[in-house]
């Protein structure tokens, strides 16, 4: 028999006080400590600790992209964009513009005839 309503258990019966979901976190010790001392001078429990300390962070951190497909274009723009910056440094600077740009082109964009197994392309339609 549970005790959590038994009268006559030794034990004082601790009443639900909430609705929200328990999360078990585990934490290296040397952060447990460092929660327990943030804890203390904020005069809150453990548990409200993590929660607000939770809540600090996700504040301050920058949002999440609605869609992982977002992320991958702007950090592969931002790929090809440091990859042509190095590209333009090492090319001969006596060479024609278009030359340049073809160049440049060949080495970002990869040859022709491995074009169908990039990934990042968007396939022709059959």
């Amino acid at each position: 028999m549970s005790d959590f309503d038994n009268e006559d258990s030794a034990r004082p019966v601790r009443q639900r006080t909430g609705l929200d979901i328990i999360s078990a976190v585990k934490m290296p010790e040397g952060l447990t400590a460092a929660v327990d001392a943030w804890a203390e001078a904020q005069q809150l429990s453990r548990a409200d600790a993590i929660c607000k300390l939770v809540e600090l962070g996700l504040k301050i951190a920058p949002a999440a992209p609605t869609s992982p497909h977002i992320a991958v274009g702007s950090d592969a723009a931002r790929i090809e964009e440091v990859a042509v910056h190095e590209i333009e440094g090492l090319l001969d600077p006596a060479l024609p513009t278009d030359e340049r740009e073809r160049r440049i082109r060949r080495l970002t964009e990869g040859p022709p005839e491995f074009s169908h197994a990039r990934i990042d392309l968007p396939k022709p339609q059959t």
